[in-house]
């Protein structure tokens, strides 16, 4: 015999509730003919004598069997399909994290990852993968820079978390909070906020936050200094026009190359829609 699981369809449920009501109609029934039945034998008993008491009497009787009958069936608790198998610990808190990693692209690897989540008990909403370039050539292969977004028990400590990607082949592991709005495909995501500064420019700086998932975007002209002891890459500044440029910061987490080809191109659209700022 076959071990796959059955499925059971909707329209067994409306099968189940049909005979039931078939079954009270037909109690119903049997009621009405025992009424019927038993006035036709009182009055056959009773010869040509005026049978209307009796009668009456004998169909009283039969209508309170016949509602007991029903109300015993109508209170018969419908049979609940087995609840499905849960896993353990499953429905409990979850938080979201955004996770960033450079990975070896060697066939199976990313599995390897992604049985580390799953051991840990979390769930990968979403990934993304970009080349980090030419300088990062390794005698293993190239490095690819895999960016997740997972949900993970509340419990669960990110120095382990940490830790099992890095034996599972991750390095540079960099985990920081996310949002649900990180679950939003990054493609898509630049096509709205482009068409959004070309018919606006003046929301430039806001539209290039929502992109990099950053919160500060600050106007600077030409030759302001930038803070030189920011960690590697997480500093862009992306020029306007000749007079104005944008300065975007998030320490904590590098922007990536394709990330600022990103906010290149939301930077023309706002260009060719002539943009006029201010500081």
């Amino acid at each position: 015999m076959s071990d796959a699981p059955k499925v059971i369809h909707p329209r067994n449920g409306h099968g189940a509730r049909t005979a039931r009501s078939w079954r009270r109609e037909v109690a119903e029934l049997a009621a009405l003919f025992l009424a019927v039945g038993l006035a036709h034998l009182l009055a056959t008993l009773l010869g040509h004598e005026d049978p209307g008491p009796v009668v009456l009497i004998g169909l009283g009787v039969a209508l309170i069997l016949g509602a007991a009958i029903h109300k015993r069936l109508g209170r018969r608790p419908a049979r609940k399909a087995p609840a499905l198998p849960v896993a353990k610990g499953a429905g409990g808190p979850m938080t979201l994290w955004r996770i960033r990693m450079r990975v070896v692209e060697r066939p199976g690897r990313l599995a390897t990852v992604a049985g580390a989540f799953g051991r840990l008990g979390c769930n990968i909403l979403a990934l993304h993968i970009a080349p980090t370039g030419s300088s990062a050539i390794t005698p293993a292969g190239c490095d690819a820079l895999d960016e997740f977004v997972i949900e993970a028990p509340r419990e669960l400590a990110l120095p382990t978390l940490a830790a099992a990607l890095t034996e599972a082949g991750g390095h540079d592991v960099v985990i920081v909070p996310a949002q649900v709005k990180d679950l939003t495909d990054p493609g898509v995501q630049a096509l709205v906020l482009a068409q959004r500064v070309a018919a606006d420019p003046d929301r430039l700086p806001e539209a290039m936050a929502e992109l990099l998932r950053v919160s500060q975007v600050e106007w600077r002209r030409p030759g302001d200094t930038v803070d030189e002891g920011a960690e590697l890459n997480t500093t862009m500044v992306m020029s306007v026009n000749p007079d104005r440029a944008l300065l975007i910061r998030r320490p904590g987490l590098p922007f990536t190359p394709t990330e600022a080809a990103r906010a290149a191109a939301l930077t023309a659209a706002a260009r060719q829609a002539r943009y006029l700022g201010s500081p």
